[in-house]
This record gives structure tokens, sequence and C-alpha cells, in this order.
């Protein structure tokens, strides 16, 4: 379904289960979309949750709006779903990006937080982060495609085991990083440029557990563990065996953390 932002710009969503259940709002990684977490919604529903998922701007189904764009306005987006759905405060879980602006979120929204879970990301840009992304883009844009991306992308977040062993659900990846539009791989490369939440996040009382995948090269493990070691009262947690999605490659291990933790909230 699509709810319609009050400047007139759709965002697509899905939410299924109950009424009466808890949400989790899952949000994914840049270039791919909400069917990122296909390995999760079905864990979720049989464990008596209500899931939102949707697709960030320009990506998915979701309109895109020429950028630049800032954590802050993708933080927005989905507090604007949510309030617009009556939904009430949410168990939040975002990876890469996701968890970027989830940070945002619970920074600006913290009263729609029920619980805050941030995978295989960064409390503050990269070294570098401003170069890597202007190349990234201008690489984009020059092809007019993001097919020159995709290989490298996919390399970072999947380890060979899974991309020998896992060939369909490998190129649905692939799909969904040249399906992703320009405007909104530039619009959210250059939100993720230049932020910094470190002196922020020591003041969330939001309960949040920050989980990463062992062998991820993007947003690695130390990284991860600043993040967890900048809240007050973070869990963290390590997947080993996988790299920048282990929700996807390790469905088993990702699902069993989330929910304990999940539970230990309700």
């Amino acid at each position: 379904m699509f709810f319609r932002l009050s400047n007139g710009r759709r965002i697509w969503y899905e939410l299924l289960g109950e009424p009466e259940a808890p949400v989790v709002c899952l949000t994914h990684s840049l270039t791919a979309d909400s069917g990122m977490w296909a390995e999760q919604v079905p864990a979720l529903l049989q464990s008596g949750y209500r899931v939102l998922r949707m697709d960030i701007r320009g990506h998915g189904a979701s309109e895109a709006v020429a950028g630049p764009y800032s954590l802050d306005d993708l933080a927005d987006d989905v507090a604007d779903v949510v309030n617009g759905l009556a939904l009430g405060a949410v168990h939040y879980v975002g990876l890469s990006i996701g968890g970027m602006f989830g940070q945002a979120f619970a920074a600006k929204h913290q009263h729609l937080l029920r619980s805050l879970t941030l995978c295989d990301t960064l409390p503050s840009s990269a070294a570098g982060a401003v170069d890597m992304w202007n190349e990234r883009i201008a690489v984009a844009r020059e092809a007019d495609s993001l097919a020159p991306l995709a290989d490298a992308t996919l390399i970072r977040w999947f380890t060979e085991v899974f991309r020998s062993g896992f060939p369909l659900r490998y190129q649905q990846f692939n799909e969904s990083i040249l399906a992703t539009s320009l405007d909104g791989f530039e619009g959210c490369a250059r939100a993720m440029q230049d932020f910094d939440f470190s002196s922020v996040l020591p003041g969330l009382r939001t309960p949040a557990l920050v989980l990463c995948g062992a062998d991820d090269p993007s947003t690695p493990p130390s990284e991860n563990k600043r993040l967890a070691a900048l809240i007050p009262g973070a869990h963290y947690v390590e997947l080993d065996g996988c790299r920048h999605l282990p929700n996807v490659e390790k469905p088993s291990d990702f699902n069993t953390t989330l929910l304990r933790w999940l539970k230990s909230q309700d």
C-alpha cells in the first residue's frame, strides 16, 4: 500500500498482523528494499508481532525526490507513516542506512519507540566518506545506472558461501540494486557523507540492541561496538559467518537474537 506524505510524495509500506499486537518497524539498507526482511516477517508474525516494513525514498516502490537528503529527513518519513497509521510506539529495527536514520528517529521521535535495534551501521560517517560517495555517485550518473556498482556491493553484503549457495536470493538483491532510482541512491548517499550522532546517543533512554555481522567490511564490528558503548545500557551481539546483511545470511541466528530481545522488552 502507499502512504501519501504531507508533501504529496508516496511511500510504499506493508502492515501485517493483528491490530492489537505490538508493532515491529523494519527499515532497510541503501539500494535494497523492504523485501530484504523476507526472512524475518514470518517469524515475527508467528511470535505475535505486527510488522510494518516500508521502502525508503527512491527505493523499491517509494517515490524519489531530488536530493540531497538528510538522515533527519528519512527519519521523519518513518515518523509520518507511524503517526499517520496511528500505530503508537513501535519496536524499530534498522540496518545500515536504516540504522543511521534510526538514530535520528530515536533522537527526534523517542516517544514513538518501544525499543531500538540497530544492525550493521555506524554512529558517525566513515573516514573518507565524502570522497567515497562522490565517486560512487559519479560512476552511477555516468552510466545512468547502478549496474557498475552492483557486483562490489554484493561482495560487501554477502560471503562467498552465501553467494554460491543461494543464487536465487542473491539475484533478488542484484535486482533490487538495479531497480533503485538514481535520485534515491544519490540522495541517500549524500545523507551518509557527513553525520555524527556520538554527542546525541548518550542522551537516549530507549532500550537498545546493536547487532552486527562478524565479517562486515562496510560497517565493521569495531564501529558497532562503539555505537553500543555510546547508548546507555545498550546490548551488543555479533553473528559469526556473515557480512553486511546477517538477517539474510544467518536468518535463524538473527531471528532468535531479535525475538529474544523483543520479548525481553514486552
